[in-house]
């Protein structure tokens, strides 16, 4: 199979599971260990398609981003999502990723422990879906301070490769009073700040892995990412309330099997 194929195939994986609660790093590791796409330069073009996922959610939610910076509503009794909010829903994260980000590099992105996460994410899916507290947050902009700063402690959790950035945010949104939507919209918001910055170092770090050569085999990957995420991203956002986290859940259990037939034995 061409690496061209491969980059399209990969484009999809990573467009398609960056934002549901499935966990994009676990399925990486495993497409591309059945493709046979491993080493220094599928890392460098996982992180150039993550890129693109990235760009997708700044494409769909531009107008909510300029919104935020409304400093007349901030603080105000009347209920508008503002920079506040994201700012407390990053600041965790931010943090322990600044702290923690090369001894996670280093040590947590072994195969064994994504099983784990994958595992682990999926009982904290299902334990949310069955003890979330009553909805005071209908809609993103009903969000309290408070509510955004636990749900930022719950992204820490997507620190941890399988776990999933999005699974941990809308399980912490519903755990601490928002409903599946405005928990996903806000999860959405949030991730691209931090994953920004978590990009961004591995990027800076990754630049010597860049060749001209290689530039349609990232483009190819890159615009199959963003169109892939786009459209996953709207198809999520009008599902969710619907369909809830259980049936996600399950489905990393499979893939935690499958993963561990296919790359552990």
């Amino acid at each position: 199979m061409s690496e061209h194929i491969i980059a399209f195939i990969l484009g999809i994986v990573e467009g398609l599971t960056e934002y549901l609660p499935v966990s994009s790093t676990g399925h990486m590791i495993l497409v591309g260990h059945l493709l046979g796409f491993e080493g220094d330069k599928a890392k460098t073009f996982e992180i150039i398609i993550q890129l693109g996922s990235m760009l997708a959610i700044l494409f769909l939610f531009w107008k909510r981003y300029l919104s935020l910076f409304n400093f007349k509503t901030i603080g105000k009794p009347e209920k508008k999502l503002d920079i506040v909010h994201i700012i407390l829903g990053i600041i965790p994260a931010g943090i322990a990723g600044v702290l923690l980000h090369h001894a996670i590099k280093k040590y947590l992105f072994a195969d064994y422990i994504v099983v784990i996460t994958l595992i682990l994410g999926a009982i904290l899916m299902i334990f949310a879906e069955k003890k979330k507290t009553a909805i005071t947050a209908e809609t993103v902009d009903d969000l309290s301070y408070g509510q955004a700063f636990k749900i930022g402690l719950f992204q820490c959790l997507a620190l941890l490769p399988g776990f999933s950035r999005s699974g941990s945010t809308i399980s912490g949104g519903l755990l601490v009073g928002a409903n599946h939507k405005a928990s996903a919209e806000f999860s959405f918001l949030v991730a691209l700040p931090v994953m920004v910055g978590a990009t961004g170092l591995d990027f800076v770090s990754s630049l010597h892995s860049l060749h001209a050569s290689d530039f349609s085999l990232f483009a190819i990957g890159f615009i199959t990412a963003f169109i892939v995420a786009m459209i996953v991203a709207l198809v999520f956002l009008q599902l969710i309330q619907k369909i809830g986290l259980t049936v996600f859940a399950y489905y990393r259990i499979l893939v935690a099997v499958l993963f561990t037939i296919f790359v552990l034995l």
